[in-house]
């Protein structure tokens, strides 16, 4: 078994994918969401992804307790997802991690660079563009259809972001082994297959650790 854990709108083919999206709880109910589409609870892009749900590609799950046996997968990637659980959440879906994939399994995550945004600031010097980059930051919710849609969907601003030896030191004092950057279009995954090795390339640091043989 091969895990794509927040998944979102692009499915790895071959692979399970899961994700935590509200569209996924909504698929069922289309009445449902035409109303909250109505009402302005949801946005033209969460519609869209509702309509794509109901293909049935992506499985809800919450990435702190993957619907897995212990020691089951082989391969475990997620891209742009961490920066989403605080430093306490990231620790749980760490745990998961390590106890869904079997020993010897790769554990492959793609995150924003963080040196990457910094560079670019140093560059520019454009204060407000490194801000908004970093996505730690949304505006206010000021409408009552702004709040209902906090209220179910939850804050969507990143709460951490990372740079290569932030996150494989952080692999590593979780159980993980070997961590390494990967260059894009490269993987330590025996078989990958449709994984998209380049996802968000412009943007991306991508780094893979190993769960060890070892108890």
């Amino acid at each position: 078994m091969r895990l794509n854990v927040g998944c979102g709108q692009t499915p790895t083919p071959g692979w399970r994918n899961l994700d935590n999206s509200l569209a996924l709880r909504l698929a069922p109910w289309p009445r449902l969401t035409a109303l909250a589409a109505r009402f302005g609870i949801l946005e033209p892009p969460q519609v869209a992804f509702i309509a794509f749900a109901r293909r049935g590609e992506v499985e809800w799950a919450d990435a702190r307790r993957l619907p897995c046996p212990d020691s089951s997968v082989d391969a475990l990637y997620t891209s742009h997802m961490i920066g989403y659980l605080d430093q306490v959440e990231v620790l749980s879906f760490l745990a998961e991690a390590h106890r869904v994939l079997r020993p010897g399994g790769v554990f492959r995550i793609s995150v924003p660079d963080l040196n990457r945004l910094v560079s670019a600031y140093s560059q520019t010097g454009d204060a407000d563009a490194f801000v908004a980059s970093t996505y730690l930051t949304v505006p206010k919710p000021r409408t009552f259809s702004q709040r209902v849609r906090l209220a179910l969907v939850g804050p969507r601003q990143y709460h951490w972001l990372y740079d290569c030896r932030s996150l494989c030191g952080l692999l590593e004092k979780n159980g993980f082994s070997d961590a390494v950057r990967r260059e894009p279009g490269t993987t330590g995954i025996p078989e990958p297959g449709a994984l998209d090795l380049r996802e968000r390339e412009s943007q991306s640091l991508y780094v893979e650790a190993i769960k060890p043989n070892r108890a």
